[in-house]
């Protein structure tokens, strides 16, 4: 097993229990796909780089797991329909 970070932004138009409900959305695709939360670290609201969707700041979380090498494809599918869901990205850490 690999030890991954994933960076997800979320729209600022939805409420807290919305962002709330993603992230454990998230969270459960990770463990259906066999892998283990090691943590969520939530940044807040920041300012975009660039307007995505005519929307100039997100809502930033960053979230640490281990899973095997197919979890993040997966992810990545299930992520790239979420409506809240502006950007996401995973990546593998060094071990």
């Amino acid at each position: 097993m690999s030890k991954y970070e994933l960076a997800v932004v979320l729209t600022t138009q939805a409420d807290d229990e919305t962002r709330a409900a993603t992230i454990e959305n998230i969270k459960g695709l990770i463990e259906r796909f066999g892998g283990t939360v090691a943590g969520v670290d939530e940044w807040g609201s920041k300012r975009l780089a660039y307007e995505i969707q005519k929307m100039k700041e997100g809502y930033y979380y960053f979230i640490t797991f281990e899973a095997e090498s197919s979890c993040p494809n997966e992810l990545e599918g299930r992520m790239r329909i979420m409506d809240n869901v502006l950007r996401y990205l995973c990546v593998r850490q060094d071990a």
